[in-house]
């Protein structure tokens, strides 16, 4: 069955950086849309960023405005893995992250990592 498990969360101070990790299992992982997903106390989910292919080789990346400039996506296809490598962290980047695999009209959800950004 899919499975996707994020890891890399934690404690970071203003201006640190995080790296998170969803390595997938159960699918064809190459063919699929990668999300990363945040949650933040008392908000509706938001689309962090995804990273989707336009063809056999080429990636398409997209990025939330607040985002923008301070987040990158990435993928590893040959280890099912996507990546979110996020810079100059803000106390508002605070959230549960999660990630997402799309294909159709299949969406399947990781457990979510916690981000804490606090001084």
């Amino acid at each position: 069955q899919v499975q996707l498990v994020e890891s890399g969360g934690g404690l970071v101070q203003p201006g640190g950086s995080l790296s998170l990790s969803c390595t997938a299992s159960g699918f064809r992982f190459s063919d699929y849309t990668m999300s990363w997903y945040r949650q933040a106390p008392g908000k509706a989910r938001e689309l962090v960023a995804y990273i989707s292919h336009i063809g056999s080789t080429n990636y398409v990346e997209k990025y939330a405005d607040s985002v923008k400039g301070r987040f990158t996506i990435s993928r590893d296809n040959a280890k099912n893995t996507v990546y979110l490598q996020m810079n100059n962290l803000k106390f508002e980047d605070t959230a549960v992250y999660y990630c997402k695999a799309s294909y159709g009209w299949s969406d399947n959800w990781g457990q979510g990592t916690q981000v804490t950004v606090s001084s």
